[in-house]
């Protein structure tokens, strides 16, 4: 993408001039870098309720043979493996420890579903007995 300068802008920096800039140059480089950076992102959804968390990705393209998914407490880490056609690599942290026995996972039509069984927190109540 090319995009011919419109204009320069003088820079100043403390009252003093540090030459010119060419102002429009540097938005379509900054331009450009974000649409490499964010050209990979998924989109994803997050739903959740008194037991459980369900979190939804985009991965078109990978099926569930190319994908790992890891779970350590809070932490969900989700990747394609090496030999999968397109890279993918996300980790999120959930607000509530879950219970990787109970979750499930499900893709289907691009579309990867994780629902995580919430673990239930302990009471930590102590009774205390009168005298």
């Amino acid at each position: 993408m090319f995009f011919a300068p419109v204009g320069f802008r003088r820079s100043v920096l403390n009252g003093h001039s540090t030459g010119y800039a060419p102002s429009a140059w540097a938005r379509a480089s900054a331009l450009d870098q974000f649409f490499a950076d964010n050209a990979s992102t998924s989109r994803s959804e997050v739903e959740s309720d008194d037991t459980s968390i369900t979190l939804s990705l985009d991965v078109p393209g990978l099926s569930k043979e190319q994908l790992t998914i890891g779970i350590e407490g809070r932490i969900v880490r989700i990747a394609s493996k090496d030999d999968a056609p397109r890279s993918f690599k996300a980790a999120y942290k959930l607000a509530s420890d879950v219970d990787a026995g109970k979750s499930e996972a499900k893709l289907e039509n691009g579309v990867l579903t994780l629902k995580f069984a919430k673990i239930a927190p302990e009471s930590r109540e102590t009774l205390l007995t009168i005298n």
